[in-house]
């Protein structure tokens, strides 16, 4: 996984995991609240996805509790997933921001495009205006 960008809902889960620990159902609706309704993981994809990222050493867990007479498992990330968050953030910061300046040499204003008003980097990707 190391080697090739995460996917998004594989980015999204490490970004839900990054504020602390959740189980399943929490990493799910952070996923669709972050992701503005686009992604919404199902049951198999989730723990699928959990799966893989604990294989690779990015997520373990956290703890269990049984809640209703259901195991509810929590997750947190690994030293490991929030330095590959990290990085994985700051690369696709600088992708967005490059596209924006290219966007801007080109004359298109940023403030006509969709979501753009302000100029900053688009949701997730980082903060503050691109400098002209």
């Amino acid at each position: 996984m190391a080697s090739r960008p995460l996917q998004e809902p594989a980015f999204l889960i490490l970004s839900a995991l990054a504020a602390g620990p959740l189980h399943g159902y929490g990493i799910a609706k952070d996923v669709e609240a972050s992701s503005d309704g686009r992604i919404t993981l199902r049951v198999g994809t989730l723990y699928g996805a959990i799966d893989r990222l604990a294989a690779a050493g990015l997520v373990e867990v956290d703890h269990e509790e049984v809640v209703d007479s259901r195991l509810r498992r929590y997750y947190r990330l690994t030293a490991e997933g929030g330095a590959r968050l990290e990085a994985e953030a700051l690369r696709a910061e600088a992708q967005a921001r490059r596209a924006l300046e290219r966007l801007d040499a080109r004359g298109k204003s940023r403030a006509s495009a969709p979501g753009r008003a302000t100029g900053a980097a688009p949701s997730g990707l980082g903060a503050g205006p691109v400098p002209a």
